[in-house]
C-alpha cells in the first residue's frame, strides 16, 4: 500500500469526479484504452446512442421552434403556442438528460467503474428527464407556489426546461415535496412508528 495515496500498489488511482491532474493515474504514453471486447463494444454503443438521442433532440427543437410541426398539423396560432411550448419543455428535458448521461459515461469510463448494469440507468436517464421536464412544467404553470413567469415564453420554459432535466433528482424531490403538500403524508406519524414495533 502507498503511503501517500493509501492504495494498494497496482490499483488504479481515483482522479475523482472532476480531478486537477487529468493523467488518471496512467503513465506518460500509456495511451491504450483498459477495456477490450465485448466492453469496448458496449462503450462505444452507448456513447452513439448518446449522441443520436442528442442530434434528434436539437433537431426536434429547432422544427418546433420554426413551426414545422404545428403547420403540418394545422394548428391554430393559439394551439401552436400551446404545443410548441409544451414540446420544448420536454425536448429540453431529454437534452439536460443526455448531456447528464454522456457526462457520466465518459467519467465511469475513464475511471474504471463502467459496467454493464449502469448501462439502462444512461439509456432512461434522458427518457425520464423529458418526462419529468414536461410534468414539470405543467406543475408551474398549474399550481401556486411557483411563479408562472418562469414559463411564460418560449425561451424560458426551454431554459426551465433544460434545468430540470440535468438535475432531474432535484425536481424529483421538488415534486415529492409539491406531492406532500396537496395530498399530505402517505403514513400518519403514531401508525408509522406503531408498525416499525
Amino acid at each position: 500500500m502507498s503511503e501517500h495515496t493509501g492504495q494498494r500498489s497496482g490499483e488504479p488511482i481515483d482522479p475523482g469526479f472532476a480531478p486537477g491532474d487529468y493523467t488518471d493515474g496512467r503513465k506518460p504514453g500509456d495511451w491504450r484504452s483498459r477495456y477490450e471486447g465485448e466492453a469496448l463494444a458496449a462503450i462505444r454503443w452507448e456513447a452513439a446512442y448518446l449522441t443520436i438521442v442528442f442530434v434528434l433532440t436539437i433537431g426536434g427543437m429547432f422544427l418546433v421552434w420554426w413551426g414545422y410541426p404545428q403547420r403540418r398539423l394545422g394548428l391554430t396560432d393559439q394551439r401552436g403556442i400551446i404545443f410548441a411550448r409544451h414540446c420544448l419543455a420536454g425536448l429540453s428535458g431529454i437534452l439536460g438528460g443526455v448531456l447528464f448521461a454522456m457526462k457520466w459515461l465518459y467519467h465511469s469510463v475513464a475511471k474504471q467503474i463502467w459496467n454493464l448494469d449502469r448501462r439502462w440507468w444512461r439509456y432512461f436517464t434522458p427518457v425520464i428527464s423529458g418526462g419529468l421536464a414536461f410534468a414539470m412544467i405543467l406543475v408551474i404553470k398549474s399550481f401556486g407556489g411557483f411563479d408562472p413567469n418562469l414559463v411564460s415564453t418560449d425561451g424560458r420554459t426551454t431554459a426551465v426546461g433544460f434545468l430540470i432535466g440535468l438535475f432531474s433528482d432535484n425536481a424529483l424531490a421538488k415534486l415529492a415535496e409539491v406531492a406532500q403538500t396537496l395530498f399530505g403524508p402517505t403514513h400518519r406519524r403514531n401508525e408509522r412508528s406503531g408498525s416499525d414495533r
